[in-house]
């Protein structure tokens, strides 16, 4: 089996929000399905067998880069040639990109070009020519600082929907124990898919020697809604001992209001009933729009968990059906 995958740099926020309004107001066509970056590797097909390797390429290249800074903007296009409206990377900071770009443009993440790497963050594709033009003359005077400390992975899901995979930051790995039994440590935004496949199996023998079958909070029941084929709502917890946990329950932004919250939700109700889960439990924050959506829908409030983290207490609510 094989994967699309992309190298990037993330633009940080809160940077990418005012990238992301410039988007969206030129009409970018990839806006919503491919976040604010600068591409290192463009998409690349990777056999699955191989992402060991394309993981190790990504940690390596990290671990040889330090943070930096570059200067964004002003706008310019690839007009003729493409109708594309992007802010070029300039100053100081563009060595560290090109340097970055060539440590990680190895196999199996190498990939033949079309065109010659200019390192850029896109505010229009797929736009209309005369909208680029008018872009880069409204936005001639802008420029930003972006500040770079991490290397992500990309992989392309269904509806050309391009989501972060890993992530790699810009320091060399802490090396503990240095001897016999060296032990790199790293830290990441998420557990990448190798670190992910152990963990799983390395739980999965645990709670089974504790004779339990299984990880009693990792998630085994989820709904999905989609309309033409596109994913507009997901919802996923688990449902175990009578009780069911729900953990997540996202709709799209842009077909909120409209039903599909409490469509999924009833799924989700009728699908833990028929495991034998009568009791529903979630906990979201106190004030917040999720806390009116459950309440309105027959949930009830259980209890309450101090504000130890964040700024907001978290309500426990519940449902007996």
């Amino acid at each position: 089996m094989r994967m699309r995958l992309g190298v990037v740099l993330l633009v940080p926020s809160p940077l990418r929000r005012e990238v992301d309004a410039f988007r969206r107001s030129l009409g970018d066509g990839t806006f919503g399905r491919v976040p604010a970056h600068v591409t290192l590797v463009p998409p690349v097909n990777v056999n699955q067998a191989d992402l060991g390797d394309a993981l190790r390429v990504l940690r390596e290249a990290a671990a040889a880069t330090r943070p930096f800074s570059v200067h964004l903007g002003p706008p310019t296009s690839f007009l003729p040639a493409n109708p594309v409206l992007y802010l070029p990377l300039v100053g100081e900071g563009r060595g560290a990109v090109f340097a970055l770009r060539e440590r990680v443009f190895r196999p199996p993440l190498a990939r033949a070009l079309t065109w010659p790497f200019v390192p850029h963050v896109t505010l229009a594709d797929e736009a209309d020519p005369e909208r680029v033009r008018a872009g880069q003359v409204a936005l001639c005077d802008y420029g930003a600082e972006a500040y770079f400390e991490r290397l992500h992975l990309l992989r392309e899901e269904p509806g050309r929907v391009w989501r972060p995979f890993a992530d790699a930051a810009f320091s060399a790995p802490a090396v503990v124990g240095r001897g016999s039994l060296p032990l790199e440590v790293s830290v990441t935004s998420a557990l990448d898919p190798e670190a992910r496949a152990f963990s799983d199996a390395e739980w999965d023998r645990h709670w089974a020697s504790e004779g339990l079958g299984g990880d009693p909070e990792r998630p085994n029941l989820a709904v999905t809604a989609r309309r033409e084929g596109r994913i507009i709502a997901t919802a996923e917890g688990w449902a175990r001992a009578g009780a069911a946990f729900l953990d997540s329950l996202i709709v799209a932004e842009d077909v909120r209001n409209q039903g599909v919250g409490t469509h999924v939700l009833a799924a989700y109700e009728a699908a833990a009933l028929e495991r034998g889960c009568p009791r529903l439990a979630a906990d979201v924050w106190a004030g917040s729009r999720a806390e009116a959506f459950y309440r309105h829908r027959g949930w009830v409030e259980e209890g309450r968990r101090p504000a130890w983290w964040g700024e907001r207490e978290r309500v426990l609510l519940r449902r007996d059906r």
